[in-house]
């Protein structure tokens, strides 16, 4: 078994996510490469797929008893293949790289946690193997949150790419729209209109402000500071018409202690106070998705085991970007990310470092093997709901 060769089938079926780019073929296809891969290696495989056409599939190998069962956790979807450098879906290898999309991000770590699962478990472990490919996480992440309704484990590893670096941390976001109201009345009756992008023009100073406070800000030890900025804005109807309404689309990233009902209240007082200064000012804030940030345990037994599988010293890492890491850590599963090095996340080239994917699917074989065959653990905790799912 070959992690580059897995890779490279990976790498040319197309499974853009279609909630970032409309009409975008999904996981279905892709799902069909693994399941059919996972049964030859003897997997047992499950196919959970709530949102037709949007599948993910968990394949399981079940352990003999008594030890402690692991989850692998990858994304299927990737982002979309339009103004890529080249033929997206065809994986070219040069200068020890293979390139395409996907490479990088991350169906790189795929290919290494299937192999890696494969080889662990060509003898009997004692605990279970749990590798679960999962639709949306470039959008929702629904994919995992439907896996965890059925599926637990006593840890799991993330192999989205961290450039062999033990990832421990991450930020999450919040999403709010501002509205901020005016009054419609014609370009030359002053008298009677409220400029609702003018207003805007007041949050947006204060928006600006409130990013410096957080910059100068408590600092969280690997991540640093939670930061707020302007994404979309929206407003007025034509050149001669004071407009009614300005619409500002903004992200909070957020730090381990900072929850979305703070930052919520921390746009809420910013807005209360234009309010009571500025006159005719009047808006509307409305808190969107929500994601939490993520920090592990460095202590854990799972960031243990595969520190202990590495040769040399770790370098401990934090990602300002969210991963599905934080939907593990809350369902009670202790969790870090590890991953393949390279670049090209959503570029217009991609690239993954072969040897980093055969360093990445050795660590995992040995992580596996070291964790699996530990004693205590949930000894079958691979179903949480109906184990009937197939």
């Amino acid at each position: 078994m070959n992690p580059r060769d897995l890779l490279a089938g990976l790498i040319a079926i197309d499974s853009v996510n279609p909630d970032l780019v409309p009409g975008g073929n999904g996981e279905k296809d892709i799902a069909d490469f693994c399941t059919t891969w996972f049964q030859r290696n003897g997997f047992e495989v499950h196919r959970l797929e709530r949102r037709p056409g949007r599948p993910s599939i968990v394949a399981v190998k079940k352990g003999t008893g008594g030890g402690r069962s692991l989850m692998l956790n990858g994304h299927l979807d990737t982002v979309g293949l339009a103004g890529y450098a080249g033929d997206p879906l065809e994986p070219r290898t040069e200068d020890g790289r293979m390139h395409g999309r996907g490479t990088f991000d991350m169906k790189g770590g795929i290919a290494a946690m299937m192999v890696a699962a494969a080889r662990a478990t060509e003898r009997p472990l004692r605990g279970d193997v749990i590798v679960a490919c999962v639709a949306d996480e470039e959008h929702g992440s629904t994919g995992t949150a439907e896996v965890l309704e059925s599926f637990t484990a006593d840890a799991a590893i993330v192999t989205e790419p961290s450039h062999l670096e033990v990832t421990l941390a991450h930020k999450g976001f919040v999403w709010f729209e501002v509205e901020v109201e005016g009054r419609a009345a014609h370009g030359s009756r002053p008298e009677l209109g409220v400029d609702a992008i003018a207003k805007a023009g007041h949050f947006l100073v204060a928006l600006e402000q409130l990013q410096e406070d957080l910059a100068n800000g408590p600092r969280h030890h690997l991540l640093g500071t939670g930061t707020v900025h302007a994404s979309l804005i929206t407003g007025g109807e034509e050149a001669s018409t004071y407009p009614a309404s300005c619409r500002i689309t903004l992200e909070r990233r957020t730090v381990p202690g900072e929850s979305p009902q703070q930052t919520h209240q921390e746009l809420q007082t910013v807005l209360d106070h234009l309010t009571a200064t500025i006159p005719d000012f009047r808006a509307t804030l409305t808190r969107g998705l929500a994601r939490d940030p993520f920090e592990a345990d460095p202590d854990a037994e799972i960031v243990r085991t595969l520190v202990a599988n590495l040769d040399a010293e770790p370098v401990i890492r934090a990602e300002p970007f969210w991963t599905d890491c934080a939907l593990l850590d809350r369902a009670g599963i202790p969790c870090l990310l590890f991953g393949v090095d390279g670049a090209g996340a959503h570029a217009a080239t991609e690239y993954v470092d072969l040897a980093s994917l055969d360093r990445l699917t050795d660590v995992l074989t040995g992580t596996i093997t070291a964790f699996c065959d530990q004693d205590g653990g949930q000894g079958l905790p691979r179903s949480r709901g109906d184990e009937s799912r197939a």
